[in-house]
């Protein structure tokens, strides 16, 4: 899908009033390098950036997107919580932000956000267009069932879901141990499918695939789970990546209801 500009749309059959996308790098914002420029991570400012610089790319985005409201940014952890938002952010800044790493709303005109740089991000919405969800899940939040509890979370059954899976470390360039490994074969033999060996005690992992096959496992149906395909190691032009870059900015994927 040929895209360009600070705002990738999700490429999803989304149900009327239902919009998702993910920010770009360039293209908006004025962080500075390594940064530069669409940093929107304020947890990245004992790294280098300007705090104040990151509430202004912020206020960017809402501007640029057109958004309903203000968006829910998480203080996000690594964890496997999910919370519920009913409204708008009453108050804004990085003290305002809950503890979790996946988000829920029933509520038109309520905007969810996550922050990536090479984790997956991955937005669900329910076919009739009552409820969505943006997850954050890096292999250690993805083993813990990450997206298996943002599906416990939501009024919605599984079947009855869409799920958009965004920009994170592909399987081409993604190396990880045997940590990582065993802790996705504890759960299941069958994610052994998506490890590749390369030297000793390293594979290539398909975060994407393995996000595919627990959803599917949890009730989703296979063809109902889109993305995965862009790799935010591969492309530094237009993606953040942690493990490429080290210091790094963050990319956003927001969802929401049309009020």
């Amino acid at each position: 899908m040929a895209q360009a500009g600070p705002l990738w749309l999700a490429d999803w059959p989304a149900p009327p009033g239902v919009q998702a996308f993910t920010t770009t790098r360039y293209g908006a914002g004025g962080s500075q390098p390594p940064f530069d420029s669409f940093n929107l991570g304020n947890r990245t400012a004992a790294d280098g950036d300007d705090p104040a610089q990151v509430q202004r790319n912020r206020d960017e985005l809402q501007q640029l997107a057109d958004l309903p409201s203000a968006a829910h940014w998480l203080r996000q952890v690594h964890s496997s919580d999910v919370v519920r938002f009913d409204a708008p952010p009453q108050a804004q800044g990085l003290d305002a932000e809950l503890t979790a790493d996946a988000a829920v709303t029933s509520v038109p005109g309520v905007v969810l956000a996550i922050l990536t740089a090479d984790c997956l991000p991955v937005v669900f919405a329910a076919r009739d267009g009552s409820e969505v969800a943006a997850a954050h899940a890096g292999w250690g939040g993805l083993a813990r069932g990450m997206l298996e509890n943002t599906l416990a979370a939501m009024h919605t059954p599984a079947e009855a879901l869409v799920a958009w899976i965004g920009p994170a470390a592909g399987p081409a360039l993604y190396e990880v141990g045997v940590d990582v490994r065993e802790a996705f074969l504890a759960h299941s033999s069958a994610a052994e499918q998506h490890f590749v060996a390369t030297r000793p005690g390293h594979w290539k992992v398909d975060l994407p695939g393995l996000a595919r096959q627990r959803l599917v496992a949890a009730g989703m149906r296979p063809a109902a789970i889109h993305g995965g395909d862009l790799c935010t190691m591969a492309d530094p032009q237009r993606w953040f990546s942690h493990r490429r870059d080290r210091r790094s900015g963050r990319i956003a994927t927001l969802v929401w209801m049309a009020p």
